[in-house]
């Protein structure tokens, strides 16, 4: 697929390279006083499959905005996140939307990684979110953000908010799982959440 400046539409977009609709709103709501309207590539009319194959999540996240770039000529960011925990030599990682399969339901892959941790004490089950974002540009420059929350895996799901591995991951500091907060809360402490407010500031350097 070639490049198309009409699949985006509006010149005053950015594109990010999900199909993920919680995290679509997750950025959406971060990105929104950049004054420029965030579409997912299912907006803009841009379906193409994308094979994750790298060893870090900023390789990952390039390989995605890389890939959408080529069929746009807009600014192209795209994500790529995972759950670290410690006592399990970091699993899943980079791996984490893969884990168990990316067809298996996250109340399955959340119930694993608890019983896997069954019977460790509370100061042995730390774990961490991490987000890389990465950014495309239409001259070809590339841009990327990191950024972490640290937690700790709890005993059982927990919260209707959020997504994905966010039941299970609890916030000490805060007394409550990522599910268990409010959007707004959310967006405050996440890793995507900080690693977008990086990357708006890069952009709004340029």
């Amino acid at each position: 697929m070639g490049k198309n400046s009409n699949a985006a539409g509006s010149e005053n977009q950015i594109l990010f390279a999900t199909g993920n609709n919680g995290k679509m709103k997750e950025i959406k709501r971060i990105l929104e006083d950049l004054g420029m309207e965030i579409c997912s590539m299912k907006e803009a009319g841009i379906f193409i499959d994308i094979e994750e194959n790298g060893t870090t999540y900023e390789e990952n996240a390039l390989i995605k905005a890389r890939a959408v770039a080529a069929c746009t000529d807009k600014i192209v960011l795209a994500d790529d996140s995972g759950l670290e925990i410690d006592y399990l030599d970091r699993e899943p990682g980079v791996h984490s939307a893969r884990y168990m399969g990316e067809d298996t339901s996250y109340t399955i892959k959340n119930a694993n990684l608890i019983s896997r941790l069954e019977g460790v004490p509370e100061e042995q089950r730390t774990a961490r979110f991490v987000c890389a974002i990465a950014a495309v540009l239409p001259d070809g420059r590339e841009l990327t953000t990191r950024a972490t929350v640290e937690g700790r895996i709890g005993y059982e799901e927990k919260g209707q908010g959020g997504f994905g591995y966010d039941p299970v991951f609890y916030i000490p500091e805060l007394g409550k799982t990522t599910a268990e907060l409010t959007e707004d809360e959310k967006n405050e402490v996440s890793h995507r959440g900080k690693a977008l407010r990086l990357m708006k500031e890069a952009l709004r350097k340029l």
